[in-house]
């Protein structure tokens, strides 16, 4: 799966790694809902750190569709809950 990171880049995701990535998730939901800012800013950076870490980046002229889109790592907390679905930021 390709994911893109808004302004950094976009980076291949094996699928085996979703559980993790969905664990961060939900864990990034739950913050958000109970107004933790501290643990909505940790817990986006981890997510990011994860898919740069487990994800293959593509190069920067490549202009691949993205099957999923997260936020910049210093989105607000409202930038963020706006492009939320029902599942948080990442399906499933």
């Amino acid at each position: 799966m390709i994911v893109r990171i808004m302004g950094e880049g976009q980076w291949n995701l094996a699928d085996s790694h979703f559980a993790e990535l969905n664990k961060l998730d939900d864990e990034l939901l739950a913050e958000m809902e109970g107004g933790d800012e501290a643990g909505f800013r940790r817990t986006l950076g981890a997510l990011l750190d994860s898919v740069r870490r487990l994800g293959t980046a593509l190069p920067d002229d490549a202009l691949e569709p993205s099957e999923l889109i997260l936020p910049t790592p210093d989105a607000s907390l409202e930038e963020v809950r706006e492009m939320l679905s029902d599942d948080g930021l990442i399906p499933g």
